[in-house]
């Protein structure tokens, strides 16, 4: 198991560190407790800036997919506990939101579904 990234033109640098090391945390090419490269050491083997590779770290953090553990290192955390809580509280968010609107459980359901199609386009 070993960390696989590319980065091409199709998005910017962070953000595709970003979403090939969450994708293969998902997925579980990389396991719960795999330590990840330093900061500097994978922004030297993809040829990014330090503060590039920072940036993705840091956002994956806030979504729950790796943990720093000081000096120790990072570290992927079991984010599917982390990833179900979050999306369970958005969820709750947006039914007491539509709620307040004044919309129907139908027109609730269509507008998520018609968000979701849209995200995963």
């Amino acid at each position: 198991m070993t960390l696989k990234i590319r980065i091409d033109d199709s998005a910017a640098p962070y953000e595709q560190v970003r979403a090939q090391i969450s994708e293969q945390a998902r997925a579980g090419a990389l396991p719960v407790g795999y330590k990840l490269p330093t900061v500097r050491g994978l922004a030297e083997e993809l040829g990014l800036a330090a503060n590039t590779v920072a940036k993705a770290y840091r956002a994956l953090e806030a979504d729950g997919v790796i943990e720093t553990r000081g000096r120790n290192g990072t570290f992927v955390a079991a984010a599917g506990d982390a990833a179900a809580k979050e999306a369970s509280a958005a969820a709750q968010a947006f039914a007491e939101r539509v709620r307040r609107l004044g919309l129907s459980e139908e027109a609730a359901l269509a507008a998520a579904r018609d968000a979701v199609r849209a995200a995963y386009a």
